[in-house]
């Protein structure tokens, strides 16, 4: 059995493992329960009530958090034409228009956050899979990452801005960063609300019963902070 250090239970002693917390309280717990050294990522970790292995239970879409990720967010495009002018008139750091830039990547390079690609692009990217599958960087229409070449700049815009995407696992649970424990407490629920808005709206139309089991929220390596799911259900943007 793995020992934990001395600032780990520290943080630790400061949550209480019985208790559903208020959404702002969970955020403010989260960060002060932060004890590494860098500037820790905040995580909500979801356990839904869904079955994975069922179509219709599926969940997988995007939100834009109103304050980011607090982090530089590298986009590769792969377009031609047209798309790729597009694409670096919109700020992209990378745009895959030509055969070495795909093999480059089918080699092994990914030094990139978030790949978005045009429908025309698909047939190539699509023998990538390899690559980009197994650190979610593949294209995908439901997430909004396969789009034509006149909405590119708008969802570059939304990456580098703070856009993520959330989808169901194997094991039923949703795992979404909503910032920084450099944050701002505020900025932090303000951040999960929108979050919640966007999974409360990508609720499939197979889920029965009860749609999120458990909510809780952490720092990098730091305690879980279990949150009050109804509460979290209910809150929005406006509170």
């Amino acid at each position: 059995m793995a020992k934990h250090g001395k600032k780990y239970l520290e943080a630790v002693a400061k949550v209480n493992a019985d208790q559903n917390y208020e959404p702002l309280e969970a955020v403010k717990l989260a960060k002060e329960t932060s004890f590494v050294k860098f500037d820790a990522t905040i995580e909500v970790h979801l356990r839904m009530g869904l079955d994975p292995r069922q179509a219709d239970q599926q969940v997988r879409d995007v939100c834009v958090l109103p304050h980011g990720l607090g982090k530089t967010v590298r986009v590769l495009v792969f377009a031609q034409g047209e798309g790729a002018a597009k694409a670096s008139e919109a700020g992209a750091d990378y745009v895959a228009d030509s055969d070495e830039m795909i093999n480059k990547i089918a080699a092994g390079w990914t030094d990139f956050d978030v790949a978005i690609a045009t429908p025309d692009m698909m047939g190539k990217v699509g023998r990538l899979g390899r690559v980009l599958g197994p650190r979610s960087l593949m294209p995908n229409p439901k997430a909004g990452t396969v789009c034509a070449a006149e909405d590119l700049p708008r969802v570059i815009n939304e990456a580098k801005a703070g856009r993520v995407e959330f989808r169901l696992d194997k094991t039923a649970n949703i795992h979404v960063p909503i910032g920084k424990a450099s944050f701002d407490a505020q900025k932090l629920f303000e951040n999960f609300a929108a979050l919640m808005e966007a999974i409360k709206k990508a609720k499939p139309s197979g889920a029965k019963g009860t749609y999120i089991r458990k909510i809780s929220v952490a720092s990098t390596m730091g305690p879980g902070v279990k949150v009050d799911p109804l509460q979290a259900m209910n809150i929005s943007l406006e509170k």
